[in-house]
């Protein structure tokens, strides 16, 4: 008998088994798996990933990109990685860079490309609000790229009035208008909101 239908037994007979030996139990039984894997997998000829491969809880772990946490009433959800978080990120911070000399149409053309692709790929994670954070972080990019674009103040006044801002709207913004990533907040989302980007046609995560 396994350790394992030997402690679900016990307690289906009303005894009490503390966590840790519960744990216990599922690691050796994980164990036994692991050592059975790598049998087979000789016999097979291929090898076994040492460094992805472990006994623990699935808590952490990542799995394809995933990692797994506890919900509402111990609920097991899927979420995105950190890593590939920070992956995604990375790639977005290389489209949108501050640097690159293209327009929002051609930068939004480029996250088409990309997105949709990333997001189909982990849409089984149950973290909306993961995805509702990337959004805004995009957006304020995209909102700091522009005005890096404008550079000049006087621009920036002209384009923001041109955009339906008010006199005192644009007046706050174009003042100490180097401060890009600073000034893309508050004044600019009023400005170019979130149905601006969906009219250029920015992918959409959330």
């Amino acid at each position: 008998m396994s350790g394992d239908v030997h402690v679900r037994i016990c307690e289906h007979l009303g005894g009490r088994f503390p966590g840790v030996t519960r744990r216990n139990v599922y690691e050796k039984a994980g164990e036994r798996v692991l050592v059975g894997m790598r049998k087979l997998y000789d016999r097979l000829h291929l090898k076994v990933n040492e460094s992805k491969t472990a006994v623990t809880r699935a808590y952490g772990r990542k799995f394809l990109g995933f990692h797994f946490w506890q919900g509402p009433g111990g609920e097991i959800r899927r979420a995105v990685a950190y890593k590939a978080i920070a992956t995604f990120k990375k790639r977005i911070r290389q489209i949108t860079r501050r640097t690159c000399g293209r327009s929002l149409n051609e930068v939004a053309e480029e996250l088409r490309r990309y997105m949709p692709g990333w997001k189909a790929y982990f849409k089984l994670a149950q973290t909306p609000s993961i995805f509702q954070k990337l959004d805004g972080w995009l957006r304020h990019r995209l909102r700091a790229l522009q005005l890096k674009q404008w550079r000049r103040g006087t621009t920036v006044y002209r384009e923001i009035r041109r955009m339906g801002a008010s006199e005192e709207q644009a007046g706050r913004v174009a003042l100490n208008v180097c401060r890009w990533w600073h000034k893309s907040r508050y004044e600019m989302n009023r400005v170019m909101p979130i149905a601006y980007f969906d009219k250029l046609g920015v992918p959409r995560l959330s």
